[in-house]
């Protein structure tokens, strides 16, 4: 089932959370993302608080070239990158996708030179969710 919020989009799939992890990192590097960063929110959760969480990742995903062509029509532009992509079990057997919308986030920049980027951007990470 698919889902949206102003600032993000994404999907529930009936898969195992780990499942879904490894799926999205591969998904993202067909479409020419690599992952920089990964936090393991339910670990920082517990290890921090003490908290029992579900399992949830945030990758900080990053297309290169097209990082290269908004930086360099936007330079401050870095404070809202990488592409943030969540994957967290809703609950077992359940696992939502969901990605950041960089056409909702990028458009407050307010720099026409950036938003066919961030258009860019948002397929290539809805064709990999898709993949998923």
């Amino acid at each position: 089932m698919k889902q949206r919020t102003r600032y993000s989009f994404g999907r529930e799939v009936r898969r195992p959370f780990g499942e879904v992890l490894a799926a999205a990192g591969e998904a993202l590097q067909r479409q020419g993302f690599g992952i920089l960063s990964e936090i393991d929110v339910q670990a920082k959760l517990q290890e921090k608080l003490g908290i029992e969480f579900p399992p949830y990742r945030i990758l900080g995903a990053c297309n290169p070239r097209l990082a290269s062509q908004a930086l360099g029509a936007e330079p401050d532009l870095g404070t809202l990158l990488p592409c943030n992509v969540v994957v967290y079990e809703k609950t077992p057997g359940m696992t939502v996708v969901a990605a950041m919308d960089p056409v909702a986030v990028l458009g407050l920049v307010g720099n026409p030179d950036v938003e066919p980027i961030a258009e860019q951007v948002r397929d290539l990470v809805g064709r990999a969710l898709d993949e998923i």
